[in-house]
């Protein structure tokens, strides 16, 4: 997932009790819509998914598209993903640093990455990780961004803003452990910005509790 050691720490940490995040009452209504709308931007494609953690959206967009390589630096999150009921020959998981992304088995047409955009510091990584991930596709690619849009009394408040505007949360495991975790949130001008020199074509389309952009590149 990342070479940030003390964030792949924590999300192998967190592998059993991920999925929970999705269970929130208040935001069913947008992630009803997120699933279907995932799937559309990726049907009938060859995907290639940075950060699939438990695999929650590989499951969603593996119905739909003709394959899908997902790759995480977590065997504790891979686990869970390929225990998850996928099409049969559609799925291939990987251990990989989102950094160094290993070729697909595949020419993919298609990328894919939820929740990985706001553990990216502004202050170059998250350019550094499209420039390394993005000419693993083919020219052409539609390529799907997923993340959470910042609501107070939903999200865990921001504990601290550093220098280069890159924002944290405090967060507490079941088991009682604290971690201090990197977290932003853009807005849709930043996304934009960041995206312009890769792509031919940007939309984005904001629900109440997140943010989804797409773009196909150049």
């Amino acid at each position: 997932m990342t070479r940030d050691a003390a964030l792949a720490d924590y999300y192998a940490q967190r592998a059993a009790e991920y999925e929970r995040i999705y269970a929130r009452p208040e935001r069913q209504v947008d992630l009803a819509t997120l699933r279907g709308r995932v799937a559309e931007l990726m049907n009938g494609r060859h995907v290639y998914e940075v950060a699939c953690g438990t695999g929650y959206w590989t499951q969603c967009v593996a119905g739909r598209a003709a394959s899908v390589f997902a790759t995480d630096i977590n065997e504790e999150v891979l686990a869970l993903a390929r225990a998850k009921p996928l099409p049969t020959g559609r799925v291939a998981f990987a251990r990989a640093d989102a950094f160094e992304p290993p070729p697909a088995p595949r020419p993919c047409d298609a990328g894919l990455t939820a929740f990985w955009w706001s553990h990216l510091r502004r202050d170059g990584q998250l350019a550094d990780f499209l420039r390394g991930w993005l000419p693993r596709l083919e020219p052409g690619a539609r390529v799907v961004f997923l993340d959470n849009h910042y609501v107070h009394g939903s999200n865990i408040p921001i504990s601290r803003t550093d220098a280069a505007g890159n924002t944290y949360q405090t967060r507490e495991l079941a088991d009682g452990s604290r971690h201090e975790v990197l977290k932003n949130f853009p807005d849709e001008a930043e996304v934009r910005a960041v995206l312009a020199p890769h792509a031919r074509t940007i939309v984005w389309e904001q629900r109440e509790y997140y943010w989804l952009a797409w773009a196909d590149l150049r």
